[in-house]
């Protein structure tokens, strides 16, 4: 990989910690704004070069997410650019561990992941030198917490980047909005401080995004989350026929109720495009009759009808219909189940016509025009769970099937054994 050139911003943070910068005295640097703004390149490169400049045969911490999305979102783009300037890269992966020297320095760089309250146990006990935490907003302030009280070195510095959330998001009260009493070095960047986008690139993605995620990760903003969820969409316009004849691939997603309804989707799958072309919604309180797994798998029968189902994406939760399902012979995929995440796939991929919702989905229909953001939710983004049931298995589909950068190696390889 070339890099031809960093912008201004990017400079900044290349050099905040070196002993001619006006920024050196600070303890941390925190970088937010806009996606696909350069700031997780540079913030990587730094950190490394940073590191190897200041240390030798120390510890440090890469943090993501996840372990997986660190890879794919930081170290697949980071590794090569390393190697580039002469930097030695081992990973050790069955020990989530990065080994870089330059020379006669080495150092060790752990990857870990801040997927929930319980990954603080992970990372007690280490003694770091610093921690990047990258998407430091996407992770429980308990991990964050722990990350930063394992960096006890003489010297360690801390190294935070985030899109923007909510404004009642701890990491904006307690970092962003406190960052001089930290003494962190706080940057704010825009797409326009990523010099290797391009114009029309830039406007892809500004129309990929709506409502507060277009304020948020196209303008930058810490904004609520308020109103409709699919605010771009309309039935009248953007609702259509099925498709005629067989087409090229059937998936049906899941979300699996009790006492609250069940709903399936089935989905075809038409040069490119997929199209949810029937449905099933079955709510037992307003029936009186609550229906057995058996009863739910004769109804998600009826609904495949004569086509070949290639997989059912389902509600990770409902472990006794998957069971009766798998019973029934039909191969499951456990749905991802991140909400916000799934909601911002969903949302692009409806944009970009890449799901499409078929005019004789009424309840589906009838969903989107109902699903809204709650405002009591602990300044923490979440839909309203009422009028939610459709909603969950569009976005199970949407993120385990139809987005190819989350689902093609599952579903890739569910589709071989077919």
């Amino acid at each position: 990989m070339k890099i031809k050139r960093f912008s201004p911003k990017q400079k900044r943070v290349m050099c905040w910690w070196g002993p001619k910068s006006a920024d050196r005295h600070r303890d941390a640097i925190i970088c937010d704004g806009a996606v696909r703004s350069g700031k997780t390149l540079c913030m990587g490169l730094s950190f490394v070069c940073w590191a190897m400049a200041c240390f030798r045969e120390q510890q440090f911490a890469f943090c993501g997410k996840s372990v997986v999305s660190l890879r794919r979102n930081l170290l697949q783009e980071l590794t090569p650019v390393l190697k580039e300037l002469g930097f030695q890269c081992r990973e050790k992966r069955s020990e989530n561990l990065l080994l870089i020297r330059r020379g006669s320095r080495e150092n060790r760089f752990y990857l870990m992941g801040g997927k929930d309250e319980g990954s603080a146990a992970f990372i007690q006990g280490v003694t770091l030198a610093g921690v990047l935490l990258d998407e430091a907003a996407l992770m429980p302030r308990s991990f964050v917490e722990q990350a930063i009280a394992r960096c006890s070195v003489q010297g360690s510095r801390l190294w935070f980047n985030c899109n923007p959330e909510g404004p009642q998001h701890w990491f904006y009260q307690e970092w962003i909005l406190k960052a001089e009493q930290r003494n962190a070095l706080y940057l704010h960047f825009t797409m326009e401080d990523n010099p290797s986008l391009s114009p029309r690139i830039r406007q892809r993605y500004r129309s990929s995004y709506s409502g507060a995620f277009y304020r948020r990760f196209v303008l930058g903003e810490w904004t609520a989350a308020k109103g409709l969820i699919y605010d771009f969409f309309d039935p009248a316009r953007d609702a259509r026929p099925a498709p005629g004849g067989e087409l090229e691939e059937y998936v049906i997603s899941v979300d699996y109720g009790t006492a609250n309804p069940c709903s399936f989707g089935l989905w075809g799958l038409s040069g490119g495009v997929w199209y949810r072309v029937q449905e099933y919604y079955y709510a037992s309180r307003r029936t009186g009759v609550q229906l057995t797994d058996q009863e739910y798998v004769a109804e998600l029968t009826r609904l495949a009808s004569q086509h070949q189902i290639r997989c059912v994406v389902a509600d990770p939760s409902a472990a006794s219909f998957i069971t009766a399902l798998r019973q029934a012979g039909y191969r499951v995929i456990k749905a991802n189940n991140d909400v916000l995440s799934g909601i911002r796939i969903t949302a692009d991929l409806l944009k970009r016509g890449r799901i499409v919702i078929c005019e004789s989905c009424g309840d589906c229909l009838r969903e989107m025009a109902l699903y809204r953001w709650s405002e009591e939710t602990n300044g923490r983004d979440a839909p309203h769970k009422d009028n939610d049931h459709a909603m969950d298995d569009m976005r199970y589909f949407a993120v385990t099937v139809a987005d190819t950068k989350e689902s093609e190696g599952v579903f890739c390889s569910v589709a071989r054994r077919g």
